[in-house]
């Protein structure tokens, strides 16, 4: 069938003045990532891509049928083009589902390495799992998902492509064998639920989470809570258009934010690490003045935080980082936020992300910001975080927008990428 929609052609490379290092990108799941990676019982169980008589291509899994919407893979499509009908694998630029075809399109952007997220045959936290009707069928789907990611994705370029993992969502006990088990392979972060409750799972205000919080908190595994993955939206309004939910984005982030604070669960994790995936900076202010003069009010004393080492606003900037598409005018609040806890995001292929503008727009958002501050933002924060380490010819300070020196290199085309402690395992 031919594709219905318009592919163009390559961006010209970007002109490169920063190192980026974006902590919140997507991938599309390819159609044979199941195959081969099932226990012979359940092969014949797993998710697999079907076509409908109208020429879509849909992911068929446990009696139930999930498109590809096409908001989640514009990239390289003509903006009259967007739309949330399903698009088929001749329809997305390869970049969204092929490692290799990703890195090209990080060069072309003038980004240096990158973190993502699954899409929706699994879910942001692989949700879509964990309802599956044979648990023991969801958590064969999930490991495969995963030993996918460590061979085929983050394993073809580990210098370039972080290990982000699903987690098994039915029993905290095997998924804190699955942190660590993953964390000896390369996994540095898992996609967690922004508010299981939201799923009917048990709440972060019980200790059932521990046993994964803890393995997370040993292996340094940073849990990642991407807007969205627990299905919630603030907006109430029935028929609402899809512009309210991602206007609401932000949010979700505050909402996630204090519940986990007043979960306590810096206190009892004191190095635990939470990123907040796509929630942008906006929030943050508001939380913190908010959050410590609830505890010398209306707390009345009952919680936790009363007797801890710590206050929860500055528990908020030590355990919790975020993440931002763009730098909005809250930057200008870096200082009162923590810029050490900043990370910029590109968010491709989806309709949100900068991509193939981010490294224009960077230099636009980040003019008059010192080269400390920059390199903490785009990339130094993000290779802490995630024990993901920099070439040290990409670390020297660049040139900012704000100076007449020119950018050190502005050549664009490939990054230097070096063997890493992984590869490409099966073809």
């Amino acid at each position: 069938m031919p594709a219905r929609t318009t592919l163009l052609p390559d961006p010209p490379a970007a002109e490169r003045t920063f190192t980026i290092v974006s902590v919140d990108d997507h991938l599309i799941e390819p159609r044979d990532l199941f195959l081969g990676r099932m226990p012979d019982a359940l092969t014949a169980a797993a998710p697999r891509v079907i076509e409908d008589e109208l020429g879509n291509e849909l992911w068929e899994f446990d009696g139930h049928r999930y498109p590809q919407v096409g908001l989640n893979a514009i990239a390289g499509r003509p903006k009259d083009e967007w739309s949330l009908e399903p698009a088929r694998f001749d329809e997305m630029r390869r970049g969204c589902y092929d490692a290799d075809a990703r890195v090209q399109d990080m060069d072309l952007d003038g980004v240096y390495a990158s973190l993502c997220f699954p899409s929706l045959i699994a879910g942001f936290a692989g949700t879509v799992f964990a309802r599956t009707s044979d648990p023991d069928l969801g958590l064969a789907c999930v490991r495969a998902w995963n030993q996918w990611m460590h061979e085929e994705w983050a394993g073809a370029h580990p210098t370039r492509l972080l290990a982000n993992q699903l987690p098994w969502l039915l029993d905290p006990e095997i998924a804190a064998a699955e942190i660590r088990a993953n964390s000896a392979r390369g996994f540095v972060a898992v996609s967690f639920p922004e508010n299981p409750v939201d799923l009917g799972l048990p709440s972060m205000h019980t200790e059932h989470w521990d046993p994964f919080l803890r393995a997370c908190e040993e292996t340094e595994t940073v849990v990642c809570l991407h807007n969205a993955s627990s299905s919630w939206t603030a907006s109430r309004s029935p028929g609402a258009p899809l512009e309210l939910y991602t206007t609401l984005f932000p949010v979700n982030a505050m909402v996630a934010a204090a519940d986990w604070l007043w979960a306590e669960i810096p206190t009892r994790f004191p190095t635990l690490n939470v990123a907040f995936s796509e929630g942008g900076i906006g929030w943050v202010p508001m939380l913190l003045d908010r959050i410590d003069y609830v505890l010398d009010h209306s707390a009345s004393g009952l919680s936790a935080w009363k007797s801890a080492d710590i206050g929860p606003s500055d528990a908020l900037r030590r355990n919790f980082w975020f993440c931002t598409i763009d730098i909005s005018s809250t930057f200008a609040l870096r200082d009162h936020i923590g810029v050490d806890h900043i990370m910029v995001e590109t968010d491709y292929p989806h309709a949100d992300s900068t991509w193939p503008h981010t490294q224009a727009r960077a230099r636009r958002d980040l003019t008059g910001v010192s080269d400390e501050e920059i390199r903490m933002v785009t990339w130094e924060n993000a290779s802490r975080l995630f024990r993901h380490p920099v070439p040290t010819e990409l670390r020297i300070p660049r040139a900012t927008p704000s100076r007449s020196t020119p950018a050190r290199d502005n050549r664009g085309g490939a990054w230097p990428e070096r063997p890493g402690p992984q590869g490409r395992e099966r073809k």
